[in-house]
């Protein structure tokens, strides 16, 4: 069963434009739609500027979409959502963005960054309190307890990440939504949050939507990919069958600008 149901979401924006300055819609995601089976890992896979971001954005209620559907667990959702329902929704989705630098507030200690989530859903029902140990949660990221009082700027970016990623894993959610998120880091560094993400997801069973402008990355974390380009769904499928034979050209220069990963990063 589908845990995530993308269809047809489609999102334009105003612009005004000539002399007059005449409105005109934009259209930046045009009916995308995609499903993810729980504890497996969708890719959603296309160059800078094709609505990746946005078509996440609007899975997580962070930006209305102008039609279209998202269920979660077989539940609608987003669209007229009340806000009260979209925060019991964002309990159970959480995402981890690409800056980690941009990410974590930088005037609060990690142990205040931890507990964010359980202050922010406080009100939320059973699992809304904070875990009995924190450091649990940084273990689980690769982290110690050293990190607990410290400061993000005390931290190199792949620290950071972690401390993303325990984050979002703060409210024990079903589904990650994962926004390029190594794409900030060096290569060898950036292998290793992916090596954590797989180890997590074995872990806690989770689902990932993972996001990224790569499809080496995306080939090994994805059991199945979503190619965009310019906001429309051009290819879709089993993430080997797509990588070893791609129907489309675009999906092809796709495997062609990165090159491979090794078998094991």
């Amino acid at each position: 069963m589908a845990l995530l149901e993308v269809h047809q979401l489609t999102k334009n924006y105003a612009r005004r434009s000539g002399w007059l300055g005449a409105r005109q819609e934009k259209c930046v995601v045009d009916r995308v739609s995609f499903s993810v089976a729980r504890g497996e890992t969708l890719g959603l896979v296309g160059e800078s500027g094709s609505g990746k971001s946005t078509v996440a954005r609007m899975i997580l209620g962070l930006i209305p979409p102008s039609s279209g559907t998202v269920s979660f667990a077989g539940e609608e959702v987003i669209i007229g959502a009340s806000s009260a329902r979209l925060r019991t929704l964002r309990r159970r989705m959480q995402p981890v963005f690409q800056d980690p630098f941009a990410a974590l507030n930088p005037r609060m200690t990690v142990a205040e960054i931890i507990a964010e989530p359980f202050r922010i859903h406080r009100h939320d029902g059973p699992g809304s309190t904070p875990p009995e140990n924190p450091r649990e949660l940084l273990a689980e990221v690769g982290l110690d307890e050293s990190a607990l009082p410290r400061y993000p700027h005390e931290f190199s970016g792949g620290q950071r990440q972690r401390i993303n990623i325990a984050r979002a894993l703060a409210l024990r959610p079903e589904l990650l939504v994962l926004d390029e998120p190594v794409s900030a880091l060096d290569v060898s560094v950036g292998a290793q949050i992916i090596n954590l993400l797989r180890h997590l997801q074995q872990t806690f069973h989770l689902t990932y939507l993972f996001i990224s402008h790569s499809m080496p990355l995306v080939r090994y974390l994805a059991t199945s990919i979503v190619v965009m380009r310019a906001g429309k769904l051009v290819e879709s499928g089993d993430c080997e069958q797509i990588c070893q034979f791609p129907g489309e050209a675009y999906t092809k220069a796709l495997l062609e600008a990165t090159p491979e990963l090794p078998k094991k990063i």
